[in-house]
């Protein structure tokens, strides 16, 4: 038993790694390569439409304030986001993409959209559906275990 925990340890820290590592030759290698894999989460964090609060996207990514700040102002300065302060309340600052953001953000949807069909060309329909009740059940119970409070 302790063996087969090693080997689901083992293909997990594998699949994530290896995820991480086209996800990031996949952007250096693109039309965005000045953007980093954090720097593409943000912007999927921000949004295709409208705009979302700075404390919205903080929360999203689970990241401080003064660290998303940083982060946005890097955006702004590579012309992916525009920042603007709420008419309502002027405390508050909005964060949507620009016309060059929205493509960054479509790029990166349409590389996991590509990466997910050609993984699925090696299953039957059979086992797609197995795949997909696993992998269910793997986010439940990490969720679950890891994060009670986020669903509950």
């Amino acid at each position: 038993m302790k063996d087969k925990f090693l080997e689901i340890n083992r293909i997990l820290v594998e699949i994530y790694d290896d995820v991480i590592n086209i996800e990031e030759y996949s952007i250096k290698s693109g039309a965005f390569s000045d953007l980093s894999i954090t720097e593409i989460h943000t912007i999927e964090a921000v949004g295709l439409y409208g705009s979302r609060t700075m404390s919205e996207i903080a929360s999203k990514l689970d990241i401080t304030m003064g660290t998303l700040t940083t982060a946005i102002d890097k955006l702004i300065k590579k012309g992916y986001v525009e920042r603007s302060r709420s008419e309502v309340d002027r405390r508050i600052v909005n964060v949507s993409l620009t016309n060059r953001g929205k493509l960054a953000y479509r790029i990166h949807e349409k590389f996991h959209m590509d990466m997910v069909k050609e993984i699925m060309n090696d299953f039957n329909p059979e086992e797609e559906e197995i795949l997909l009740t696993a992998l269910h059940k793997l986010n439940r119970h990490l969720k679950d275990i890891y994060m009670p409070s986020v669903t509950k």
